[in-house]
């Protein structure tokens, strides 16, 4: 379930459900000063299971931004290169059409990863679309958190083919990104020198795996095969709190937690330690998302 500040506690989206929010009053009941509270509800709270919860600080209420042709709402932590925002989408743009919606994200620099996804409409068409740096023609071409598709090629009305700069993102007609008279919410992240690291890499299908380069050691880590069908898997150092790492949860299935022999987080990156075909195949392309444990960087959200 995820939930943030400028939609408001109570707000629910689900992975990997398509659905649109939902307004609930037994589950995320408020946004405290260092956490949060919950109700009884069984998705965050049964009695005797346990949970895990990944958070990020925004920059507190939203504020208006009218940087892009659309009108947004944005909470923007600039020093740890996150904001959340929501805006309306307008279809306008098609593969005939050059005329963009664009809109304001407040991060002040250009992003290298934005998760897209409808609030207001539900169904199979309006996927968790993620542009990310590293997958090809990003511009057009975006992978998808609620499915274990390999990227979605070459869509120009996804964001009208067209890379977000250090101050809008650009969208064409698709209903992930832009329907007509539907509110959404993106979550965008720009790069943070010894903070967060957005990137790809190939796998050398060995035990003795693939080393990614971070510049730090991981707190949270995810990793997606994007040109083949794979789940994004997902670690973090409060239940995997030392080498291995062998704690994984799928961004793509409801399915509880598993365990095997999967990664090292070290000082400056992660060291793969399987051949599995979902992280470091021979030759298979990957792309990656890491935050620091540790930042080496003063930021507001440690």
């Amino acid at each position: 379930t995820l939930y943030d500040s400028v939609r408001g506690a109570g707000k629910r989206l689900m992975l990997p459900s398509t659905d649109g929010e939902g307004t609930v009053s037994d589950e995320l009941t408020s946004f405290n000063d260092g956490g949060f509270t919950i109700d009884t509800d069984n998705f965050q709270n049964e009695n005797g299971k346990d949970y895990v919860a990944w958070c990020w600080k925004a920059g507190g209420a939203a504020v208006t931004n009218n940087d892009g042709s659309g009108t947004s709402q944005v909470s923007a932590n600039q020093e740890a290169g996150f904001s959340i925002v929501t805006y309306s989408g307008n279809a306008t743009g098609s593969a005939t059409s050059a005329v963009w919606q664009t809109i304001g994200h407040g991060l002040g620099k250009t992003p290298k990863w934005i998760v897209f996804k409808s609030r207001s409409y539900g169904d199979a068409d309006t996927h968790w679309a993620n542009y990310h740096v590293g997958v090809t023609d990003a511009n057009t071409d975006y992978v998808v958190w609620d499915t274990t598709e390999a990227r979605i090629q070459t869509d120009v009305n996804y964001m009208g083919s067209t890379l977000p700069t250090s101050s809008v993102f650009s969208l064409g007609y698709n209903f992930t990104t832009n329907k007509g008279s539907e509110n959404y919410v993106a979550y965008c992240f720009s790069e943070v020198k010894g903070y967060s690291k957005f990137g790809t890499f190939k796998g050398n299908g060995n035990a003795d795996g693939t080393f990614v380069y971070t510049g730090f050691r991981p707190a949270w880590f995810v990793v997606k095969r994007t040109d083949a069908s794979n789940n994004w898997r997902t670690f973090d150092a409060k239940r995997s709190p030392f080498n291995e790492v062998d704690k994984r949860l799928y961004l793509d299935s409801s399915a509880a937690e598993s365990t095997g022999s999967d990664i090292d987080f070290l000082a400056n990156g992660v060291k793969m330690r399987n051949s599995d075909n979902g992280m470091n195949t021979s030759g298979g392309t990957y792309i990656f998302l890491a935050f620091a444990e540790s930042p080496f960087k003063n930021s507001r959200a440690r």
